[in-house]
Parts: structure tokens; C-alpha cells; sequence
């Protein structure tokens, strides 16, 4: 299959950003209302899968094929990613919480050399410790660093793995596979933790919300699922930086967040280094 297009690349892995993080926001409104964020990552999993399934086109073989540990850790490494991400925003701006999120592509670039043997530059290697800075200024490690942020911190480094993870599987199976496998194996890894958290009332806004959230999150990884059968995640991994504008979009916009001075520096630290690397991978470089 011949590579996509760069500018299509971007086009798509930014409208998965857009979705995932409206997800999010939705996400966000409900842990502010009370219910737990497990919960939350639960029903984001669960509904989504009921939602897909038709739509998938299982076959029976590949029923069997979700007994594959590779899967089982895929899955795992989103469904905890997404849980932290939750626990952060229950407490923090959206946009400090996606700075913080943001060690995600640093990991990922450096761990896909690494794993899958993947190239790297080191004009873009420079830009992704620049962008690293960034993320620094923002979380203030040592500094008053909220508990909120090193989820996010902590967050960010399992989303990374997940994007290598979704790579490294990504020639072997279909995408809409993929998805559903995570849905799925998401909800078993959570119920767990769901069956210890305090019941939900299921009024319209709550669905609604938790529909959104679902929703949101279900089509944004399957563009991303999409995009990295035929992009090496060294490539994706600076776009996830798009992540962040929609983080702060949704947080001035929803939630009337803006951050304090030195925190706007940090994100426009790591906006400016992340379109830079972008750039120059656009290039080969």
C-alpha cells in the first residue's frame, strides 16, 4: 500500500485529536459531577463497543485472535492512559492537563526507534527535548506540582507506548479490528474497578454526556488506527501536538480556563517545537 499523502496525514490524525478531546471534555463535566473517572472510562469503552460492533464486520476467526496478549496490552496501555487522563481533568485545566499529557510523543518517537527499529533525526530529536521543555514549564515538577499532573504525566507516558503498540500491530491486523479489540478488552480490564466505585444515575444529560465521550474517543482512534498502517508513528507522533489546541479550545470555550502566563509560554514552547518537527518529517528529515 503506497504511504498516504503528508497533508492528508495531518488533516486526520488533527480531526481524531478534535474527537478524542471532545470526548474528554465530556468526560471532564461528568467527574466534576461526581462520578468517578474509572466509571467514566468504563462507559467510554463499553458503549462504544456495543455502538461499533455491528458496523466492524467480525468474522468468527477473528473472535479467537482477541486472545492475543499483544492485544490484551494495547488495551491495556489506552484503557489506563484514558482512566489517568480522567482522574487529571476531574481537578485541572484541560490544557495544563495536555501539556502535562504531552511526554506522550516523546516517548513514542524514541520508543518506536527503539522497539520497531523506526528512524530518527536529530533535527526533530532536538525539537522533541525542546517541546519536553515545555511540558516541564507547564507541570513544574518540584514547583507546586499538583497530584492532577502527574496523572497526566503519567498518562502521557502510557498513551506513548499505546501508539508504538498500535504500530507495531497495526500491519497485522484490520483497523476497525483493532478498535474493537480495545473496546472490548478495555471494558473487561475496567469492570473491576467499576464494580467498587459509587452507582451512576443514568439521567439524559448523563447519557448524553457519556455518548459524546464514547463517541468521540471510538472515531478519533479509528483514524488514528487508520493512519498508522501506513505511517511510521515517528511521523504521527509530533501531530498528537494538535491535541493541544483542542485542549485549549475546549477548555476556554466550555469551561472559561485560561492559563497563567508562564504556562502559555510552556504550551506555545511545545506548539512551536511539535509544527517544527512536523515539518521537517514532512520532509524526511
Amino acid at each position: 500500500m503506497p504511504p498516504i499523502f503528508p497533508l492528508r496525514v495531518v488533516a486526520m490524525v488533527a480531526t481524531a485529536m478534535f474527537l478524542i478531546v471532545g470526548g474528554d471534555a465530556a468526560g471532564k463535566i461528568l467527574t466534576s459531577q461526581g462520578v468517578a473517572p474509572f466509571t467514566v472510562a468504563w462507559a467510554r469503552f463499553s458503549v462504544a463497543a456495543v455502538g461499533l460492533l455491528p458496523f466492524c464486520g467480525m468474522k468468527r476467526h477473528e473472535w479467537r485472535l482477541m486472545l492475543d496478549w499483544r492485544l490484551w496490552l494495547r488495551a491495556a496501555l489506552i484503557a489506563g492512559g484514558i482512566s489517568l487522563i480522567l482522574t487529571a481533568l476531574k481537578t485541572e485545566p484541560m490544557a495544563n492537563v495536555f501539556a502535562g499529557f504531552f511526554v506522550g510523543p516523546v516517548v513514542s518517537y524514541f520508543l518506536s526507534a527503539w522497539v520497531l527499529r523506526e528512524r530518527i533525526s536529530g533535527i526533530r530529536s532536538a525539537l522533541l527535548a525542546i517541546s519536553f521543555v515545555g511540558v516541564l514549564i507547564v507541570v513544574r515538577p518540584g514547583f507546586g506540582m499538583s497530584p492532577g499532573l502527574i496523572f497526566a504525566v503519567l498518562a502521557g507516558c502510557l498513551h506513548g507506548c499505546y501508539l508504538v503498540a498500535t504500530r507495531w500491530l497495526a500491519p497485522s491486523f484490520r483497523p476497525r479490528f483493532l478498535l474493537l479489540s480495545q473496546l472490548i478488552i478495555g471494558s473487561v480490564l475496567l469492570l473491576p474497578l467499576v464494580w467498587g466505585a459509587e452507582a451512576v444515575p443514568l439521567t439524559g444529560a448523563t447519557t448524553g454526556l457519556l455518548a459524546i465521550s464514547a463517541a468521540g474517543s471510538a472515531a478519533g482512534n479509528l483514524l488514528l488506527v487508520t493512519v498508522n498502517r501506513t505511517t511510521p508513528a515517528g511521523v504521527v507522533a509530533p501531530l498528537i501536538y494538535s491535541q493541544l489546541l483542542a485542549a485549549a479550545a475546549y477548555g476556554y470555550l466550555i469551561f472559561g480556563d485560561v492559563p497563567d502566563a508562564a504556562r502559555i509560554v510552556g504550551i506555545a514552547i511545545i506548539i512551536g517545537a511539535g509544527a517544527s518537527s512536523v515539518w521537517f518529517a514532512g520532509r524526511g528529515r
